[in-house]
């Protein structure tokens, strides 16, 4: 049986959520979904996804922190990050540097609204990567 790449979503718009998650599992993914960042990062310790998906703007933890996180822990550090949110990637990287003195470490940035080939296509890159490089390693 194939191993089938699992991708975590974190955002707190049910609707983006869903959409994702149709897109997605309609390419064979497996989508595991949280809505705030506390959940998000649980998710992510629990499931070991291929993937994240991260929105920034978000409730309980937002997606800058879960960045940080992840980032600090060394079991994450190279864990490939996708940003889709509305917020402009300029003013997002500005943000996070003056947070946390360092840059925003991420694999990929897209504002909102994002076309499902798009999408398909983005999260395809970050999987081949990861499972590219573990097969290397």
């Amino acid at each position: 049986m194939e191993d089938i790449p699992k991708i975590v979503v974190i955002d707190d718009d049910p609707d983006i959520v869903q959409a994702i998650q149709i897109v997605l599992e309609a390419q064979n993914y497996e989508v595991i979904t949280a809505s705030n960042g506390e959940d998000g990062l649980q998710r992510v310790k629990k499931d070991k996804p291929d993937v994240v998906v991260l929105d920034l703007l978000m409730p309980k933890k937002d997606g800058f922190a879960v960045v940080r996180e992840l980032r600090e822990d060394r079991r994450y550090a190279k864990l490939p990050i996708l940003i889709l949110t509305s917020v402009r990637e300029d003013a997002s990287r500005r943000r996070y540097e003056l947070e946390t003195g360092t840059e925003l470490e991420v694999d990929d940035y897209v504002e909102k609204p994002i076309a499902p080939v798009e999408l398909i296509s983005r999260v395809g890159n970050l999987v081949r990567k990861v499972r590219g490089a573990a097969a290397v390693g």
